[in-house]
């Protein structure tokens, strides 16, 4: 009898369920049934689905997936609730942004039923209430932005969308998850503008990056020019300061040369025969001096007594002699000044 009777309610609900839809479903498919679940007494509620059962009238429980048992006539399955994640196609709409451009926008919407109970009690038809609740608030968003931003903050958008029908759905039971925007269609007058905008944005980008890579080569050229005058003046420095350098060694040298001469003519000087040789040289150099005078110019002035080399000989041996009294007087004065090391010599008067 149970065998005979299960099979039957099986058979009853297996064939009563075909002629019900699944609620949520896409337009493709029905979404209500005819005529829902009839009891009886035996039923199998499929996974993911919950079955208000309604006693007298009254609610009374939601079945749970798996085998359940009613009482006939007095119970009654009142509503059908598909608990998967349900897409519903927003159709399309116009919206006018904050800049007064008219759009021509769609969506899909996913949600979720999350209390059979108030998704039953809480609205009338929840699908269409979900529609036109997403249709007026992707409106209100975008009367919230301009033109430009509405193609850029397409996420922020999608996300307010989502928090505006959580908002008055969760009185119904039923959590929206996710809003995607699918298609944004605008007036062709404007999409010519913006294409001319994308334009002119692009060629305002080459033209400064342009002007950048010419301001760049300027300045590396400029700084080029600059160490090279950098490096060829501390080149030249550097040669003008071993000039300098190799000038005054030269100076030195001369100076340290003709001070050994000087030394080495006078201890010549002081020797025997000493006036001699300075006698012998300034008659070399008179004549060396008198074999170059017509040289360099035409004009030449001679002396009077121009043979007479003796004479000229004595005169700077004469100047020299005169010239040599003042420094004997000196170390002379120098030399009486000096203590004298030897005892004195005492005199004797000799009788």
């Amino acid at each position: 009898m149970l065998r005979s009777l299960y099979r039957s309610g099986g058979g009853v609900v297996q064939n009563t369920w075909r002629t019900v839809p699944r609620v949520w479903m896409t337009p493709a498919q029905q979404r209500w049934a005819s005529r829902l679940p009839m009891n009886t007494v035996v039923l199998f509620v499929p996974q993911q689905e919950a079955w208000v059962v309604e006693r007298m009238g009254r609610f009374h429980r939601i079945l749970e997936p798996g085998l359940n048992l009613l009482i006939p006539i007095l119970d009654r399955i009142r509503y059908v609730q598909s608990l998967k994640e349900i897409v519903i196609d927003i159709p399309e709409q116009s919206a006018v942004s904050l800049d007064n451009v008219t759009l021509q926008i769609d969506g899909v919407l996913y949600l979720r039923i999350l209390d059979a109970f108030k998704a039953s009690y809480g609205v009338q038809d929840p699908e269409y209430a979900v529609t036109q609740l997403a249709q007026t608030t992707m409106r209100s968003e975008l009367g919230k932005l301009t033109l430009d931003k509405v193609f850029r903050e397409r996420e922020s958008l999608n996300s307010n969308i989502v928090h505006s029908i959580n908002q008055a759905s969760d009185a119904w039971g039923i959590r929206c998850l996710r809003y995607e925007i699918k298609d944004i269609q605008v007036p062709p007058r404007v999409k010519d503008s913006m294409q001319m905008q994308v334009e002119a944005e692009r060629k305002k980008r080459a033209t400064v990056l342009d002007s950048e890579g010419t301001r760049e080569a300027d300045i590396n050229v400029a700084e080029g020019r600059k160490q090279a005058q950098i490096l060829a003046s501390e080149g030249e420095k550097a040669e003008q300061i071993n000039k300098a350098t190799g000038v005054a060694q030269a100076i030195l040298a001369k100076a340290e040369a003709k001070s050994k001469a000087i030394c080495l003519l006078s201890e010549a000087l002081t020797e025997q025969n000493g006036n001699a040789a300075a006698s012998l040289t300034v008659a070399e150099q008179y004549v060396s001096a008198f074999s170059n005078l017509a040289k360099k110019s035409n004009t030449v002035l001679l002396p009077s007594n121009t043979g007479d080399v003796s004479g000229m000989v004595t005169q700077a041996m004469t100047i020299y002699s005169t010239l040599s009294k003042p420094r004997l007087k000196v170390e002379n004065i120098k030399t009486k000044k000096e203590p004298s090391e030897e005892p004195p010599v005492q005199a004797t008067s000799v009788q």
